[in-house]
């Protein structure tokens, strides 16, 4: 034990207090970066913000004006489209895997979920462009949802199988023993006691993919006008910004910087109920 005056205790309280200022200048350093990178969009796309951004289409080239209303359509469409084919998938895999996957084929099927998860987003773009959008002769809506859908499964299998798992096994237990289907008691018991927590994985991946341009390149492409059907070209908002910024016109560099903080308050707002889903989550669970 240490005495509280003695030449190593004070050797210590001088040892956490640097340590501790340590700590909080590397936090400074990581929140630094990320806050002046919000302020600036804030900044620049505040301004361009108004009601013409959301309800009226891209105005003709070289006239100042117009919005996003398409693209804002364009990317809801997709989100749905995506969440279509990656959130089934995601959870009936995860589900597997928390409730039989401690074979060899669980061991695959997880290292193929981390493999997929750390593609480059444009092979996966270029992998459905050979496989949807060759066949039709087309960019279309389908194609870039089913990108999007794609991104989507490693990241709600590997959520689901998580939150799947923390559900007690005495839930499973007591199902099971009054004769209840082991396929009945893992969707209608074990997943249901999951539930909040799939929904934040659910939140989290959608969050990704609605900031994702480049699968949409080769699959949706792009759009100046209303979506036509979905084995068409649809507008996005990330191809929409892409455009603009690197197009020559003043008007169309601040209507991406509104596009931009319209991405990131999407994504602040999934993000937001991602937690609070996980709060009510924890709240039950005590």
């Amino acid at each position: 034990m240490i005495a509280p005056g003695s030449r190593a205790g004070a050797r210590r309280r001088l040892t956490d207090r640097v340590m501790g200022w340590v700590c909080l200048a590397a936090i400074l350093v990581a929140i630094a970066p990320l806050a002046s990178l919000l302020g600036y969009v804030v900044v620049q796309g505040a301004p361009a913000l108004n009601w013409a951004f959301f309800t009226h289409l891209p105005a003709p080239v070289g006239e100042p004006g117009g919005g996003m209303a398409n693209a804002i359509l364009g990317t809801l469409t997709l989100i749905g489209l995506a969440s279509g084919v990656g959130v089934p998938v995601g959870i009936l895999g995860g589900l597997f895997l928390a409730e039989a996957g401690d074979g060899r084929l669980g061991w695959w099927i997880r290292f193929t979920a981390d493999v997929l998860n750390g593609l480059p987003s444009i092979v996966v773009g270029v992998f459905v462009y050979a496989l949807v959008v060759v066949p039709m002769h087309r960019f279309s809506a389908l194609a870039g949802g089913l990108a999007l859908g794609v991104m989507m499964i490693p990241l709600v299998v590997r959520t689901t199988e998580e939150m799947v798992r923390l559900v007690p096994s005495s839930l499973r237990e007591a199902s099971l023993a009054l004769g209840i289907r082991w396929w009945i008691t893992s969707l209608r018991i074990v997943l249901r006691t999951a539930t909040a927590g799939v929904i934040t994985g659910i939140m989290l991946a959608v969050a990704r993919i609605g900031g994702e341009t480049a699968p949409l390149l080769f699959t949706a492409f792009n759009n100046q006008f209303w979506q036509a059907g979905l084995d068409q070209p649809i507008s996005s908002l990330t191809v929409q910004l892409f455009t603009y910024s690197i197009a020559p016109y003043d008007d169309w560099h601040r209507q991406a910087w509104a596009a931009a903080l319209v991405l990131m308050a999407i994504t602040l707002l999934l993000n937001i109920a991602a937690r609070a889903a996980g709060r009510q989550r924890f709240t039950v669970g005590r």
